[in-house]
């Protein structure tokens, strides 16, 4: 039986800086060349052995849960016109995990969204992967956060290097010892200025957390952007038990920055046999000089 049986998909954001494509379809859903965003996340939980996934949903996110429900209509068409390929593709998504959705009736920030899963995860330790961060790599980053929690036995978090002017955009932790990649954690920091900025480490979207947290989110008050904050209970308990940040292998893309989702999507079509070359020769062409001031002045 695996460590951790369970992961939590907080998925109920606005999408506000990809409007007005999120205006009426979760940014989640956004495709990566030809699969949603979330799709990779929870591959990525799969993959890890955690199939019992919880995801924290919003309004007009009901696409979420269609996507990786059967459509017999769809499924149907594939079959009779004798489309295995396509219709596998649409199969397999209805067989990837035993998925739970829970609706966040509120947006009162991460924190809180985690905090509407304690009834869901109980007594049990859990992983929370943020729907934003792709991460490329082998073994996964939850992978690797998870043979660190196995020998550590608490609270393990994904962190990264970012550039110090980049700070005030995550949570950011100040080292109390470092054993290479492993690092002990004095303390944690929201969105800090880079001259208040306690080091360069950035809290990414993966976690492995125990059910102590969820008191302390419950007396969390909300902090940066007026929401409840994971990190400030993060905080709280880094005052009461240890917590170790681990400083992953992988490539991470930000899918929920528009220049992050447009990185994304090159890279893996360039990844893709199907894409790669006919996608290359077309991206060599248009990067010529010549065909770059056109493409400048809107000419075809």
């Amino acid at each position: 039986m695996p460590l951790i049986q369970k992961a939590v998909i907080p998925a109920a954001g606005w999408g506000t800086r990809f409007l007005p494509a999120t205006k009426a379809q979760p940014k989640e859903m956004l495709p990566i060349v030809d699969k949603p965003a979330i799709q990779f996340i929870i591959e990525e939980a799969v993959n890890a052995k955690v199939e019992d996934i919880l995801i924290i949903t919003g309004k007009n996110k009901r696409a979420i849960e269609d996507h990786f429900d059967h459509s017999p209509e769809l499924e149907n068409i594939l079959r009779q016109k004798g489309s295995r390929e396509l219709l596998e593709i649409v199969e397999s998504t209805t067989r990837l995990a035993d998925i739970h959705y829970i609706r966040q009736k509120e947006q009162l920030g991460l924190g809180h969204a985690i905090y509407c899963a304690r009834k869901f995860i109980g007594q049990e330790p859990f992983a929370v992967l943020l729907g934003d961060d792709i991460i490329v790599n082998k073994p996964s980053c939850l992978e690797q956060l998870l043979n660190v929690y196995s020998q550590v036995k608490t609270t393990v978090i994904a962190v990264q290097e970012v550039p110090p002017e980049d700070t005030h955009r995550y949570g950011i932790i100040e080292p109390l010892s470092v054993d290479g990649a492993l690092i002990e954690v004095k303390d944690l920091v929201e969105k800090p200025r880079p001259e208040a900025a306690p080091s360069n480490l950035a809290v990414i979207g993966r976690y492995i957390l125990l059910p102590e947290i969820f008191p302390l989110l419950a007396e969390t008050q909300p902090g940066a952007g007026g929401e409840i904050q994971l990190t400030d209970a993060l905080r709280l308990l880094a005052r009461k038990s240890k917590i170790y940040a681990y400083r992953f292998d992988g490539k991470r893309y930000d899918t929920g920055d528009k220049l992050g989702f447009l990185k994304a999507t090159v890279e893996f079509a360039l990844a893709r046999p199907d894409l790669a070359e006919p996608f290359r020769a077309y991206l060599n062409n248009l990067l010529t000089p010549a065909a770059a001031s056109k493409a400048g002045n809107g000419e075809q």
